[in-house]
């Protein structure tokens, strides 16, 4: 792979290991699955030539949960923003 040894291969996981820890390696392929699923989502609606981006109905089961998840967590955001300016008030 990449012309990598064993020794070598070893040696960065150790490294990714020790930067990152052990129990946050699920989380980061997680995410960078998610991130290159995207991607590869967005780069085939550009060479399809589609400008105007992805139809909802389109879109990948897992973008669309992204999605949700992201506008949840943004409300979840705005409502403890609003709770905190009502109690310091």
């Amino acid at each position: 792979m990449f012309g990598l040894g064993t020794m070598e291969l070893v040696l960065i996981f150790g490294v990714i290991i020790l930067l990152f820890g052990a129990a946050k390696l699920p989380d980061l392929a997680r995410g960078t699955g998610r991130a290159l699923r995207i991607f590869k989502t967005e780069t085939k609606g550009l060479i399809d030539g589609d400008d105007d981006g992805v139809k909802d109905s389109d879109k990948h089961p897992a973008e669309k949960e992204i999605e949700a998840r992201n506008a949840a967590a943004t409300e979840a955001d705005i409502q403890a923003t609003r709770e905190h300016r009502d109690t310091t008030s």
